[in-house]
């Protein structure tokens, strides 16, 4: 049996204090907005399951056409293509294209091999709020079948992640996934030649709303969200050596937190939000090390003349993924932060190493080093399989969507120069994806949690 949604969503609490955070990220960093980056799909999109978005209808007598409106329809078409699962078919291609349920004619759809098909309304308030209404159909049956349905109302500067939350009930309606479409993202963009070259930045998934939240002559890495979504810890070596420092994005607020001598890097906070794991070099070589939050105490736990790096906690917070070169070349082990016993997992060729864990714990995500390539691959926990995804000549800093079913990179490809760009791929491999507009070198993208507060 379906399930029919009709409700007026309200924002959720962190995106109704987003207006006070960018005016005072802007406020303290004065960042050279950029212009929105945008995804270009490179392969696997055929094989997908199609779905046709129609163009939404404005149903209000006050619609001005000199008002400029996002796209509603475009935005959701445009978040199931990306999402490897769906093939969206142009509106170009659509002969036909209903306004309301009573317009679907079932056998129409059924010659072009869709039987599902999302129909929507745009209606502007005298305030110029907006009421967006959407139908889920299912053309397959006759009458055609209302699988989901929902409304909501909001003010313009929302119109995107209305789009976005659309994108998110339609696929976890199809797919039982939830969907990833409302997260964000962090990158830190090299620009040449400019008065502060590295820049850390966070935006919507799909490269929209970027905002810069730390500006430097120095440079900046490994950013890394907090699971709640309100902090990003990163390095900067704005003081002329490494330190970890966390910021809070409702405020800008900094807090240095590690700044030991040598090298400071690699930030992880656990899922529970209460430790964050690093790597210090401060004895000699690189150990991981664990912070607790609230009381600021710091535990050494890997003690060896090895390098030990790139944290990733599991989900049950008792373990952790990292790099390290004990058995001589660099592969990605498990140690448990009571017990400290230690657990090889990759062998595959010649080295693995930044390594990613899923959010349920079933796999890790890792860059592979062989025959003078590094690729991104997969790790199978529950079956030990490890596989290639990419086929480039320089991928790096994997990142994991939060509900598993995409991984976000940066590249140096074959075809391209030096510039490093960010990369999509599904976690099969299949699907593949450009995600284009910055000028400059992209590097260490992470994805927020699924759930932002």
């Amino acid at each position: 049996m379906y399930l029919i949604i009709r409700k007026t969503h309200k924002l959720p609490h962190w995106l109704q204090k987003i207006s006070l955070s960018i005016v005072l990220i802007i406020f303290l960093w004065k960042p050279a907005l950029l212009a929105d980056m945008h995804i270009e799909i490179t392969c696997g999109v055929n094989a997908a399951h199609p779905i046709a978005v129609i163009p939404f209808t404005c149903l209000s007598n006050q619609y001005n056409k000199s008002i400029s409106i996002e796209d509603i329809a475009s935005i959701i078409a445009a978040d199931l293509r990306n999402s490897s699962k769906f093939n969206t078919i142009p509106v170009e291609y659509l002969p036909h294209k209903p306004t309301k349920v009573s317009d679907v004619i079932p056998t129409f759809w059924e010659k072009l091999g869709i039987n599902i098909i999302v129909l929507g309304t745009i209606h502007i308030n005298y305030d110029e709020s907006y009421i967006i209404s959407y139908h889920l159909i299912d053309t397959s049956s006759n009458p055609p079948l209302i699988i989901s349905e929902n409304q909501y109302s909001v003010e313009k500067k929302w119109l995107r992640y209305v789009a976005h939350s659309i994108s998110n009930e339609i696929f976890e309606k199809l797919t039982g996934i939830k969907g990833a479409f409302c997260t964000r993202i962090a990158y830190v963009l090299r620009i040449h030649n400019d008065q502060y070259p590295y820049e850390l930045y966070i935006s919507d998934y799909d490269g929209h709303n970027q905002i810069s939240i730390c500006r430097s002559t120095e440079p900046l890495m490994s950013p890394a969200w907090s699971p709640d979504g309100k902090k990003i810890a990163y390095v900067t070596f704005a003081s002329g050596h490494s330190e970890l420092v966390i910021q809070a994005l409702n405020t800008g607020l900094v807090n240095n937190i590690v700044s030991f001598p040598h090298h400071n890097g690699a930030p992880a906070f656990s899922p529970d939000c209460k430790k964050l794991a690093f790597s210090l070099s401060k004895t000699g070589s690189l150990n991981l090390y664990i912070m607790d939050l609230e009381s600021g105490e710091i535990k050494q736990l890997t003690k060896n003349r090895n390098n030990n790096t790139e944290p990733s906690w599991f989900p049950d917070n008792q373990n952790i993924a990292y790099t390290s070169d004990q058995g001589g070349s660099p592969q990605i082990y498990k140690i448990n932060i009571k017990t400290t016993e230690i657990q090889r997992l990759s062998w595959l060729h010649t080295s693995n190493q930044n390594p990613n864990v899923s959010s349920d714990g079933t796999f890790i995500i890792m860059v592979n080093r062989h025959q003078g390539k590094q690729n991104i691959a997969k790790l199978n926990l529950l079956t030990g399989q490890e596989e290639i995804l990419t086929d480039t000549l320089l991928a790096d800093t994997p990142s994991i969507a939060p509900n598993n079913t995409m991984v976000l990179y940066s590249s140096i490809n074959k075809d391209l120069t030096t510039t490093s760009n960010l990369e999509l791929i599904s976690i099969d491999g299949h699907f593949k994806a450009h995600i284009q507009g910055n000028q400059g070198d992209v590097r260490f993208p992470t994805w927020s949690p699924l759930h932002l507060e």
